[in-house]
């Protein structure tokens, strides 16, 4: 392949061929500043959608059988008052993309991108909450579960090359994205940026994802040391248990930016990651993904 063959317009236009990226994730973004509006939006949004009705109210009924309510949990707006905006949130946005990863996904795509992904995001929305970041934790992990979305439209675009670039960065020990800018021209980072920036998702969510491997070059954006040390934490703690999950590099520039303290402490964070993170990817799982 030519490395020139890869541009912006090309990605752009290759995108067109996956799902429409769900527009209720920057609407709960844009949402965040004002808890009563989003709390009427995401009622509206998740009863219309089947599939987050179902999660929503399963974790309420949950919760409900835990406490001392003995009738079933039925209605969305009660639900998101029970359980909590937030948990709400954290779950209309992992369902919305999990659909969207699904649906854009093809033959040849591991089902390691997906709990790659989510274990990233909630990383993220962990550290959002441990550090000193003043980042939203739920900008945070919209960030980390997109951070790769570059090699989800490498593979829809050339499965094979994208599969070789795999293969011979793990034999290498190598960075993907090295091989990747070897293969296609740039790498999977550049392009997640493209996709988001099209998508109209906040600036620093787009810095983030074009900026996670070297986050020296975008000092003033909180956001992107975030994802960069959530990325080396999940695959330093080998959440997903895949075969690419190695540290080949921990910026100490991030983790000072984000004023973290190696020390007894951090102990109780890898291990609400650790939890979360196996919850999530049972609790969210894409079974249509290969």
């Amino acid at each position: 392949m030519n490395s020139a063959t890869l541009t912006r317009e090309l990605v752009i236009k290759g995108s067109r061929s996956l799902p429409s990226f769900p527009v209720v994730i920057t609407q709960i973004l844009a949402a965040l500043d004002d808890p009563d509006g989003n709390f009427d939006f995401l009622v509206g949004a998740i009863s219309r959608d089947p599939v987050i009705s179902a999660r929503v109210l399963s974790v309420a009924n949950t919760a409900a059988t835990r406490g001392t309510r003995d009738a079933e949990v039925c209605d969305i707006a009660m639900a998101t008052a029970l359980i909590g905006i937030n948990r709400v949130r954290h779950i209309t946005l992992i369902s919305s993309l999990s659909t969207f990863v699904a649906g854009a996904s093809r033959s040849g795509m591991p089902s390691s991108f997906w709990q790659h992904s989510v274990a990233v995001g909630v990383c993220c929305e962990e550290l959002a909450r441990h550090t000193i970041a003043p980042v939203a934790p739920a900008t945070a992990l919209v960030a980390g579960l997109l951070h790769d979305i570059g090699q989800l439209w490498l593979y829809h675009f050339n499965a094979q090359a994208a599969q070789a670039c795999w293969r011979e960065a793990t034999a290498q020990a190598i960075g993907v994205d090295v091989l990747e800018r070897k293969y296609f021209g740039v790498d999977h980072c550049l392009i997640g940026a493209w996709l988001a920036e099209s998508w109209h998702l906040p600036a620093d969510i787009v810095a983030a994802i074009g900026g996670h491997h070297q986050p020296e070059a975008a000092p003033a954006i909180t956001l992107v040391a975030l994802v960069h040390v959530a990325e080396v934490l999940s695959n330093a703690l080998d959440l997903t248990g895949r075969t690419e999950n190695r540290v080949s590099y921990l910026s100490s520039t991030a983790c000072e930016q984000l004023g973290l303290v190696w020390n007894d402490d951090i102990r109780a964070l890898f291990g609400r990651i650790d939890a979360r993170s196996s919850h999530a990817n049972a609790f969210f799982a894409t079974p249509t993904l290969i």
